[in-house]
């Protein structure tokens, strides 16, 4: 890590540094949130705050998380990048986010604190700077429930309204989000220093991000590809653990691929329910490049962005370099058929390996799709003793023959098999109408109830023992389900 001056931590628990903005200057620029005119909190997310050394007593203040007022040591910025969107490349930048600094927790973690909706920047081509109330309250729960998944994931500190209105296709409550995350720094960020073409620039950001993120690169013969292999590795991981519990991220711009392999920017995000590899719930992704089987595949063109922007640094002699960098690429799809096999096995209580495995599970989607099976629901039902009775179709019942059979075949009870599933299989998750209907009640009345249920459920999303209303459990009556990026 960067040398940084260090504070010691203060009464309320505020303790910032700074290492990013030592980067050269190019990749960050000085600026302070826009103040509002009324802020009100909204949520805070105390655990969170007491995990970062803070003290929550401190931090009721809604001007604190506005840009109103600012912790002790925080130097404000907005950071640049680019980025790849559906596919076409654009310089972009925070146009709505500012980095108050890099919390060091009690534990010598270190955690980026940014303020979403803060306002204008140089970075906001035209655009307000703003963020309403709705889609940061998504972030908020959705976040949440990705961490209590144990998935990889930016977390939500706090939730605030500005007392103003943001103008969208109609006049909407503003809004600002507290995220947290290991770091902002993206597949987009490299894109952008590689288009500069200035090479101590981004030799300068890959050395900050491999001391921050991937130490133990630095050791070896060939730093950047063994950074390179790394990012790919914890990709393949974190993707893989997005498909095991049906995650569609909705808009895997490059710009939305954060190197830390934290799942980060949750736009027009949701959770499929009937399996379907072509289900998409974006408004804007009409041609479904983003679609729930299409995650792997683009998670890798996305890599090899950022492939592309690391070869002046992979070997000096540039075929050489792309030769490095396409074998490295060449193995995340067997980096992520690895990780997701591992899961789709913990998913079937299998401890054992077989050849047949791949084969036994495609069996089972491949009767989910035919069967519209629910894909949280279905599992749930594997991971209970009346699985048989789950389907009366005689294919699922030679399906679940087969299965049976396989389980016959390694020596763990019975028990253990069941209990391995419900670790591995969730009882809960967020439910796209049940997230709807809390965040209605929130936005147009300013009912939290609804909100805060729906996080007590989703808090503990592996506990098959707790009584569940079934109304958290049950998919939508409606096929129809659309999500919008929130911009």
């Amino acid at each position: 890590m960067p040398a940084t001056s260090t504070s010691p931590s203060l009464p309320h628990g505020w303790r910032l540094e700074h290492s990013y903005a030592q980067l050269p200057s190019v990749f960050h620029v000085a600026y302070k949130p826009t103040p509002v005119s009324r802020p009100e909190m909204v949520i805070l997310n105390r655990p969170l705050a007491e995990s970062l050394g803070l003290d929550p007593a401190s931090l009721d203040n809604p001007a604190l998380f506005a840009g109103n007022a600012l912790p002790p040591g925080a130097h404000p910025l907005a950071q640049a990048y680019a980025g790849h969107q559906f596919g076409n490349f654009t310089m972009l930048g925070d146009g709505r986010a500012i980095l108050l600094g890099e919390q060091l927790t009690p534990d010598g973690e270190r955690f980026d604190i940014q303020l979403k909706g803060s306002g204008q920047t140089p970075f906001s081509r035209r655009g307000d700077g703003r963020a309403t109330l709705g889609p940061m309250l998504r972030e908020y729960v959705i976040s949440e429930a990705m961490d209590a998944l144990g998935i990889p994931t930016t977390r939500s500190l706090a939730v605030v309204t500005t007392g103003e209105v943001v103008y969208r296709t109609a006049p909407l409550p503003g809004a600002v989000l507290t995220r947290v995350a290991a770091s902002h720094i993206r597949v987009g960020t490299f894109e952008y220093a590689a288009a500069l073409d200035e090479k101590p620039n981004l030799q300068a950001l890959a050395d900050y991000t491999i001391q921050r993120h991937y130490p133990q690169a630095a050791t070896t013969a060939q730093p950047y590809a063994a950074f390179l292999d790394a990012v790919i590795e914890r990709q393949a991981a974190l993707i893989a653990r997005w498909q095991l519990v049906g995650f569609i991220h909705g808009v895997m711009n490059t710009d939305n691929m954060a190197l830390s392999g934290e799942t980060i920017d949750y736009g027009p995000c949701a959770f499929m329910e009937a399996y379907d590899p072509a289900t998409v719930f974006s408004s804007i992704d009409h041609g479904g490049r983003y679609a729930y089987g299409s995650q792997p595949q683009i998670a890798q063109w996305n890599l090899a962005r950022l492939a592309e922007s690391l070869l002046p640094l992979i070997h000096q002699d540039a075929p050489q370099a792309l030769d490095i960098a396409n074998e490295s690429i060449g193995r995340f799809g067997e980096r992520f058929q690895h990780h997701w096999l591992v899961g789709m096995r913990a998913k079937l209580g299998l401890f054992t390996e077989e050849s047949d495995d791949p084969a036994l599970i495609d069996s089972l989607l491949e009767w989910m799709q035919r069967s519209q099976a629910d894909f949280t629901n279905t599992f749930r039902a594997l991971s209970s003793a009346s699985s048989a009775m789950h389907s009366p179709e005689p294919a699922y019942r030679e399906w679940h023959q087969r299965w049976q059979d396989r389980l016959t075949r390694q020596t763990s009870s019975a028990s253990e098999v069941m209990a391995s599933m419900r670790r591995h299989n969730p009882a809960i998750i967020p439910r796209n109408h049940k997230v709807e209907e809390a965040l209605a009640a929130a936005v147009g009345n300013g009912d939290l109830r609804l909100l805060e249920r729906l996080l007590a459920v989703l808090a503990n999303p592996y506990d098959h023992t707790q009584e569940h209303p079934e109304e958290f459990s049950l998919p939508s009556k409606s096929e129809a389900y659309q999500t919008f990026c929130g911009t």
